[in-house]
């Protein structure tokens, strides 16, 4: 071959290379991007009787193929079969359990040639996210309920290995505000699982309504969970809609939340908020507040209120009893006990507030409010568990055995950091799912702010100001949806997401492996998912796009 005809050969196989649905990176539309994606030549076609082998006898990695072979059964009409055994298959699916350190607990290996494919995991949690790989890397009818006629069923080849940057990724949901049904709180949770988070935080009171039974004390549900009236459009409207609201869940339909949230590798962390955000609790409990002969009310209007708990003997023994039955509720290591927007007002006209300031040798009331909640982290310490709070924890002295949650900027999240202090960033202008996503004038209402998907993309959580050493005290990263303007799971959805995906992927890949175009093509992909997922997403076609009718802000 001459030397020009070897330029024009290599010159349209680079080429070929480029243009190649095998080889292009948007033919591998996986979120988030994995560590490493090594495209190869070829597809694995799924045949009319699928095999999955699972490696050992191991019941959850058993239930994860169940499931597979479950969705290849409805979606591709494929009879699908399940094996246990110390073998691999052929034209098949193999789970082979690894023993490779550097996976660890969350990450695997997902291998597909054109006869096989073999996910390798050390752990159950490693082989769910493998398997979320895999799902992405199907059609997109997959995620559908019923066949799907005409579908070339092929998988692009490919070599991945993947594990997260950190170890907490997780996802808010407030329900304090609004309330919503067991069904939407467990489609949250796959929602947040597809997208390879770990964590739901569950903020399940506030003053605006106590969600969560406590048999000790009903009142807090048959009072504090009712409210006489909720604000109608923006807060500067200053008009209410007249209508009681109100709910709870019940115990055993929290049980059922954790026990769905398990199989989806999902830790639920609770959240009691204290000392502030107490006129739910108050409005049921009023001894337990600075006076106690005033009539508290549960809030109808949005933002932070004067009342809060008074830091006596029987209120500590009131929440305690409290954290008791939410302990044996939520089996995860974290409690979080809020800590943010304690208005000190009442402590400081509280004749007792100043004398407990005096006895305990106290700065202030910010020193009353560290007293506080070092009071709730040594009783949930000695339940074997650890607090998270909000960087308001950090004002008087930060608790001893406390995690930082920072959201007023990445401040709170360096100063836990620089005291060997654990830290999950969430900052609001990169974190705060409640901000506006687009021009307000063409969005339904929203608290404020302005957080675009580009933006949310952009967070890094590891703060440049931290040593290589105190950067292992940042955790991750969490996405908040609060929802004072949310009163439906429709605008919920239509909120959070494809923000929180922007998030997910913050959360588990590199910076340097990071690029807002390459993600967007991918969430092009991705969006036709979430329709089979039936999720309102931002940007969803219009028959779909939900619109609340507020009043004019005008």
């Amino acid at each position: 071959m001459t030397f020009m005809k070897k330029r024009v050969f290599f010159l349209f196989s680079f080429l070929f290379w480029a243009i190649s649905p095998v080889f292009s990176q948007n033919f591998y539309p996986i979120l988030p991007k994995p560590l490493v994606l090594e495209p190869k030549e070829g597809t694995f076609i799924l045949p009319p009787n699928p095999v999955i082998a699972v490696a050992g006898t191991d019941p959850v990695l058993r239930r994860l193929a169940e499931e597979l072979a479950h969705r290849i059964g409805t979606a591709a009409g494929k009879d699908t079969k399940v094996f246990a055994g110390n073998f691999r298959v052929r034209d098949g699916i193999n789970f082979v359990t690894g023993k490779d350190a550097k996976l660890g607990e969350e990450g695997y290996l997902l291998e597909i040639t054109p006869k096989r494919i073999v996910i390798t995991a050390e752990q159950p949690k490693g082989f769910f996210y493998g398997l979320q790989s895999l799902l992405q890397l199907m059609p997109a009818e997959i995620y559908g309920s019923v066949r799907a006629e005409n579908i070339p069923w092929s998988i692009p080849c490919c070599y991945i290995e993947d594990r997260p940057r950190y170890a907490y990724r997780g996802l808010m949901l407030d329900v304090g505000r609004h309330l919503y049904p067991v069904s939407f709180i467990k489609k949250f949770i796959e929602l947040i699982a597809l997208h390879k988070m770990n964590v739901f935080h569950w903020h399940l009171t506030d003053d605006q309504g106590w969600r969560i039974e406590i048999k000790k004390y009903p009142k807090l549900t048959q009072i504090g969970s009712q409210r006489k009236e909720t604000m109608w459009g923006h807060y500067s409207d200053q008009k209410y809609d007249g209508k009681p609201y109100g709910g709870f869940y019940t115990q055993e339909e929290i049980r059922e939340v954790v026990n769905f949230a398990r199989e989806h590798f999902v830790t639920v962390i609770p959240e009691i908020e204290m000392p502030g955000h107490a006129s739910a609790a108050l409005a049921a409990y009023p001894e337990f507040g600075n006076n106690p002969d005033k009539l508290y009310q549960v809030g109808t209007k949005w933002g932070v209120h004067e009342d809060v708990f008074a830091p006596r003997e029987e209120t500590f023994r009131f929440l305690e009893d409290i954290l008791t039955e939410v302990i044996d509720l939520f089996p995860g290591q974290y409690i979080h006990i809020g800590g943010d927007e304690c208005p000190k007002n009442q402590w400081k006209e509280s004749r007792f507030c100043q004398e407990l300031i005096r006895k305990e040798g106290l700065r202030d009331e910010y020193g009353l409010q560290s007293y506080f909640i070092r009071r709730i982290d040594r009783f949930i310490t000695s339940k074997g568990r650890k607090i998270i709070g909000w960087d308001e924890i950090l004002e008087g002295g930060i608790s001893p055995n406390a995690t930082i949650m920072s959201w007023q900027g990445t401040e709170g999240g360096i100063a836990a950091a620089k005291q060997h202090h654990e830290a999950i960033m969430t900052p609001g202008n990169f974190c705060y799912l409640d901000h506006y996503q687009a021009d307000a004038n063409t969005q339904p209402i929203a608290i404020g702010g302005l957080t675009t998907l580009e933006e949310a993309y952009s967070y890094n959580p590891t703060p440049a100001e931290l040593t290589p050493e105190e950067a292992k005290h940042i955790l991750g990263v969490q996405g908040n949806v609060w929802t004072e303007y949310m009163p439906s799971s429709e605008y919920v959805e239509y909120m959070t997401f494809p923000r929180a995906i922007a998030l997910a992927e913050v959360g588990w890949t590199l910076p340097s492996h990071k690029n807002i175009d390459d993600f967007k093509k991918r969430l092009n992909i991705h969006k036709k998912r979430l329709e089979y997922w039936n999720v309102n997403y931002f940007g969803a076609p219009l028959n779909r796009t939900f619109i609340y009718q507020w009043p004019s802000k005008k």
